[in-house]
């Protein structure tokens, strides 16, 4: 399983990249699209939509559930990724390329309460067995 260094992580599986730009990137982890299998859709949050950090914000499906994606941080959706929105199956071939929305942080402190690749790792770990 791959854990990148350079994300953080929430316990729900999310991953978040922080963009030169203030805003943060948002998709998947390995395990989570391993747990899932092959994904068939995904319907992610609109552009202005405002979240609270740990609310359910969008959807994803494959061929065994469906799963809610939660908001890592709280802010503004600002942009959905249109590329998995048609090939969702993008998620499982990479997904740390893969993201599904963007957010602008309203609470740019709660980036440090995520966790780091170490911690995901044995969290991720820890549910295997």
């Amino acid at each position: 399983m791959t854990t990148p260094a350079n994300l953080k992580y929430t316990r729900s599986h999310e991953w978040v990249r922080s963009e030169a730009d203030g805003t943060v990137a948002v998709g998947i982890t390995f395990h989570a699209q391993e747990q899932l299998g092959d994904i068939v859709f995904i319907q992610a949050p609109e552009a202005g939509r405002k979240v609270k950090q740990g609310e359910e914000c969008a959807v994803i499906e494959s061929v065994k559930a469906a799963a809610d994606i939660y908001a890592p941080v709280s802010g503004e959706v600002i942009a959905a990724n249109p590329e998995v929105a048609d090939s969702p199956e993008r998620v499982n071939r990479d997904p740390y390329a893969a993201w599904l929305f963007r957010l602008r942080p309203s609470q740019p402190a709660e980036l440090a309460g995520l966790l780091d690749a170490a911690a995901y790792a044995k969290l991720a770990e820890s549910e295997k067995r």
